[in-house]
């Protein structure tokens, strides 16, 4: 990857951010964090968990953001839907709770029935690879509040309180790590704003060009269900889904020093985004998951089985200590919230 976002003085050269472009990571995580303290406490990190009893009732909820903006670009939503579905699901997987049941919230400026059809069919894919129950939605109509459309989601799952991952990294521990599909459904924002200053949709992609950039940005957000099992059976002490805020997700299982020295290769749109945004390798760490979209930490004696149970997982990293700071050192940077 490329660190030259400082070079060049005309508008079209300069280096672009996720601030920028009208996304704040700080200020989002700022008002997220206020809501929460308004709603009051609960159980968990990327999902909501409920005792009942012998077990825990959790809830994620979630959207594809601005990715629905290229879909409506080239009239394509086939996609969505999964991606809608993997954006919860990986958060309850995350939690090493089994998502169960989802139910869906399509909210539209005018109702359209092929855009329906194809969000649905790509719902029902979603819930077919992350193993759920499509148990219904809602569909709102709100001509005077909604521009096009949006579509959002809760997915709920069950988990024994013994399967339930601690949540805390531990010294010691090493980081195996899941390759992602693409650029998945975070940063869109940046990416758009990147590959449309030279470039429309509909133009071949060039390290590709078998497939437009639009289909390219389309890829949908893989579903990490075949994650969990593997790593219930092994002391799986914490795990992220890299989302929203890329490799800082990393620092949600503590504050530590998270060492990683191998990890997965970027693909190809990633080194286009930058290129074409002539944005620097913090802010794309900072902004996606650059090739590697799940992570978990365990002790170093689970890990060969755990990478053994899965087609394409290997031991990216490990755990040192942080000084009571969270930190993620990958590719020469240093990255913490």
């Amino acid at each position: 990857m490329t660190d030259d976002a400082s070079e060049g003085d005309d508008s079209e050269s300069e280096g672009l951010t996720y601030a920028e472009t009208g996304v704040d990571i700080d200020a989002s995580e700022a008002a997220t964090k206020a809501l929460i303290g308004a709603a009051g406490e609960f159980e968990g990190d990327y999902a909501g968990l409920v005792d009942i009893g012998d077990q825990y009732l959790a809830l994620a909820t979630d959207g594809v953001g601005t990715k629905l903006l290229v879909a409506e670009a080239i009239g394509d939503y086939s996609t969505i839907g999964i991606d809608c579905m993997a954006m919860n699901a990986n958060d309850l997987l995350a939690a090493g709770v089994e998502p169960v049941a989802f139910v869906d919230y399509l909210a539209v400026e005018n109702p359209d029935e092929e855009t329906s059809e194809e969000i649905g069919a790509g719902l029902r894919e979603g819930a077919k690879r992350a193993g759920v129950a499509l148990v219904g939605g809602e569909t709102a109509v709100m001509p005077d509040v909604i521009k096009g459309l949006d579509i959002a989601g809760t997915c709920a799952g069950l988990a024994p309180k013994d399967a339930v991952f601690p949540g805390e990294a531990e010294v010691g521990d090493v980081i195996v790590g899941w390759p992602s599909s693409g650029i998945h459904s975070n940063g869109l924002t940046l990416a758009r704003e990147a590959v449309t200053r030279n470039h429309e949709y509909t133009d071949a992609f060039p390290p590709n060009p078998e497939v437009t950039i639009a289909e390219e940005l389309l890829t949908p957000t893989r579903i990490y269900s075949e994650v969990l099992g593997p790593l219930r059976d092994a002391e799986t002490h914490a795990a992220a889904h890299v989302t929203g805020g890329g490799w800082t997700n990393l620092t949600r299982m503590g504050d530590l020093h998270f060492e990683i020295t191998d990890p997965f290769d970027p693909q190809a749109v990633f080194e286009f985004v930058q290129e074409e945004g002539n944005v620097g390798d913090e802010e794309m760490h900072r902004t996606f998951n650059m090739g590697t979209g799940f992570v978990a930490a365990l002790p170093e004696s689970d890990a060969e089985a755990v990478v053994d149970a899965s087609e394409d997982a290997r031991v990216i990293g490990h755990v040192e200590d942080g000084d009571g700071d969270g930190v993620v050192a990958v590719r020469g940077l240093e990255l913490s919230e």
